[in-house]
């Protein structure tokens, strides 16, 4: 059975819904078995009308007492069924569905499911779904519900699914060895396929969600395991000079570090001293100060005769790091320069045989750095900054340029302990949880849609104080399945309503990067006053002047994408402010808005996010340069993980490089995976 099979040719798609399904990644029929339901309805189980709750969606038997009736109204018509249980009678409505006028019996009986409306004791189901008794089309059944996009409805992506399971019946292939199966009592593949997506029962859905979920983590702990047991074993790494001491560079720098970085330092000072490589994952606040550790870090490999590079996801932030390294290091004779695509290829030619030559100790750039013809002479350590904008492949492609060079990754997206355990398998972690003490805290604000003129007012007056602002929105541009606030909506609003007194520009992530890289530099040379964002800014060049930013539908963004934002203001020496406009009037939204009012601090953020939202948006791909996990959670399935983290370090220890037959399968997992990713 070919699982690779295109789903255009699975019964029910054909060429128009291809394209609908492909915008949800759904590209072949083993995609599509495994787009899992993200949440059921139970409609297998009947309710007394008596028994209903005004708002609850249940399951209803009753007799129709009457054909349909239709009323008309100005731009519609209502069709009205009069129902009858043991226990009293109800109405049931629809609106503009007259072809339901021959549908219904009197005296025949109906299963209806549907949203309640009860008001002094008289109840109605509005716009249910129905079925004759004795049928389980819509009702009778655990019914699950999609992920969808525009234009799909459940019913046509549920028939779909339905017909991509049927094909390949009970003909999967295990995925899992047989040992694995027994031992921790796990459906086989095809039973946990089947039960996902159509379970008869709830109890067939858990055991079926806990064997994907079990094979989902067991993989990309495997993976990672080997990847850091690779590192561990391998003694070939560098051993940076022990007489070359830190201190030196601490004592230039024109401030006090604090107590955490010097922690941090010294954990780095130990590893690159040894003859292991070193693989750390450094996680730090916004604005913790992790460029200093890598500078420190850099100057030490230098001074031990080494080349060191540092990859920024964008040209304006490598230029940043470059100014902030030559500040300190140029007047130690340490030379620093630039790669980034923008460069004249008179000027990259020349730059990369000073390069080859050793002339220059420390090259900071972009993906630039990853071509090929980047030749070093002695790379000693590299640095990743903002490690979710690369994945793990890239990182290799650019350790691969020294033998064994020490390895710096640096993220500001705090993650709780357990997890950064969990999906930075492969490096050991430090942790800078203090922030200097210069930083003021950045006043926060949840407003609603009626206080924007106020809101105007407020930054009104900031920009008459000398200061710029950020305005971020959810969308680049308007479309029709969404009302959003987009970037150019407001930027024309701004510009001809509210501020056009004042140099309001725009940027996204569709434009060019050099386009993106001039208007940021513009920005910060106080040539904007104010700029509108999608969240591009996220990872960004510093503005010490821009003190306020408005977040327009805050509701619609992660806590850790506020959080990450919130970090652009709060640079400099002003009083910052973040101010989240939000439209959510739901619990959820107004729990996240009070966390990010009460807290700055990432860590605190990071787990209530988890709390909050679950893993999936979280820990996405661009979170970590892994592939994102379809069915696992890893805030609700940490029980799991435990569990399978000791399988993992067993399975390793028996069998390092799964060459046994039994593992032969777990191989196949880990490169099905992790093929375009990772070298396993």
């Amino acid at each position: 059975m070919d699982l690779e099979k295109d789903v255009k040719f699975v019964k029910g798609v054909g060429p128009s819904k291809v394209k609908l399904l492909n915008k949800l990644e759904i590209y072949t029929l083993k995609d599509l078995i495994s787009y899992y339901p993200r949440t059921y309805e139970d409609r297998s189980k009947a309710k007394y009308l008596s028994d209903c709750v005004d708002g609850e969606e249940a399951t209803i038997e009753a007799i129709a007492c009457s054909r349909i009736s239709e009323i008309r109204m100005p731009k519609k018509t209502m069709q009205k069924l009069i129902i009858r249980d043991e226990t009293m009678t109800g109405t049931v409505t629809w609106f503009n569905q007259n072809y339901l006028k021959n549908i219904f019996y009197t005296g025949k009986k109906y299963r209806f499911y549907g949203k309640i409306s009860k008001k002094y004791n008289n109840i109605s189901i509005i716009s249910p779904v129905f079925d004759e008794i004795g049928c389980t089309k819509n009702t009778g059944k655990i019914i699950p519900i999609y992920p969808l996009t525009y234009q799909l409805t459940q019913n046509v992506l549920r028939k779909i699914i339905e017909n991509g399971i049927a094909e390949v019946k009970d003909n999967l292939q295990e995925t899992l060895p047989e040992y694995l199966l027994k031992e921790y009592k796990l459906l086989n593949i095809n039973q946990a396929i089947q039960n996902i997506h159509f379970p008869q029962k709830f109890e067939d859905f858990k055991l079926a969600r806990y064997r994907l979920v079990f094979e989902e983590l067991l993989t990309t702990q495997l993976a990672l395991l080997q990847l850091k047991n690779n590192y561990m074993n391998d003694k070939n790494g560098i051993a940076f000079n022990k007489d070359v001491k830190m201190s030196e560079i601490i004592n230039e720098l024109p401030f006090k570090l604090t107590k955490a970085q010097l922690r941090v330092l010294e954990e780095i000072d130990n590893n690159m001293e040894s003859e292991k490589s070193m693989n750390r994952l450094l996680q730090g606040d916004v604005g913790s100060g992790k460029t200093v550790i890598a500078m420190c870090a850099a100057f030490k490999a230098v001074r031990s005769g080494y080349q060191a590079t540092i990859i920024a996801p964008t040209a304006i932030l490598a230029i940043q790091h470059l100014e902030n390294f030559k500040n300190i290091l140029e007047k130690m004779n340490i030379r620093c320069e630039l790669l980034i695509s923008a460069i004249t290829k008179k000027k990259k030619t020349e730059l990369l045989e000073r390069l080859k030559n050793g002339e220059i100790d420390i090259l900071i750039g972009t993906h630039a750095l990853l071509q090929e013809n980047v030749e070093f002479k002695n790379l000693g350590l590299v640095v990743t900054d903002e490690q979710h904008r690369f994945g793990v492949k890239q990182r290799t492609t650019l350790v691969e340029k020294g033998k064994n060079p020490d390895v710096l990754v640096m993220t500001a997206t705090p993650i709780p302990r357990t997890l950064a355990l969990i999906l930075y398998g492969d490096l050991d972690i430090s942790i800078i949880d203090e922030l200097p003490p210069n930083r003021k805290k950045i006043e926060t604000f949840a407003v609603q849609k009626n206080m924007s003129e106020r809101v105007n007012n407020f930054v009104r007056k900031q920009i008459e104080e000398g200061r710029q602002a950020y305005i971020v929105c959810p969308l680049v541009e308007e479309n029709e399945e969404s009302d959003l606030k987009s970037v150019q909506k407001i930027y024309e609003t701004y510009t001809k309503e509210i501020f056009p007194e004042y140099r309001v520009q725009y940027i996204h992530g569709k434009m060019k990067q050099k386009e993106k890289d001039e208007i940021m530099l513009n920005f910060k040379n106080r040539q904007i006053d104010i700029l509108i964002s999608t969240t591009v800014i996220e990872v960004g060049v510093d503005v010490p002047n821009a003190n306020i930013m408005v977040i327009e539908n805050a509701e619609r963004f992660g806590l850790a994408a506020l959080h990450q934002l919130r970090g652009r203001v709060g640079r400099g020496q002003y009083q910052s402010y973040c101010i989240l406009k939000c439209e959510g009037k739901s619990e959820n939204a107004r729990k996240r808005m009070k966390i990010m009012c009460e807290t700055n601090d990432g860590f605190i953020i990071s787990e209530k996010d988890l709390e909050l939202r679950g893993s999936g948006d979280f820990f996405g791909t661009m979170q970590h340069g892994l592939p994102e996990f379809k069915i696992a959670n890893l805030f609700e399935d940490m029980p799991i993980l435990k569990t399978v983290q000791g399988v993992a370090i067993k399975i390793l220890e028996k069998d390092p490089n799964l060459q046994n037959e039994e593992n032969r399968l777990l191989i196949n997992l880990i490169k099905d995976k992790f093929l375009k990713r990772i070298e396993i």
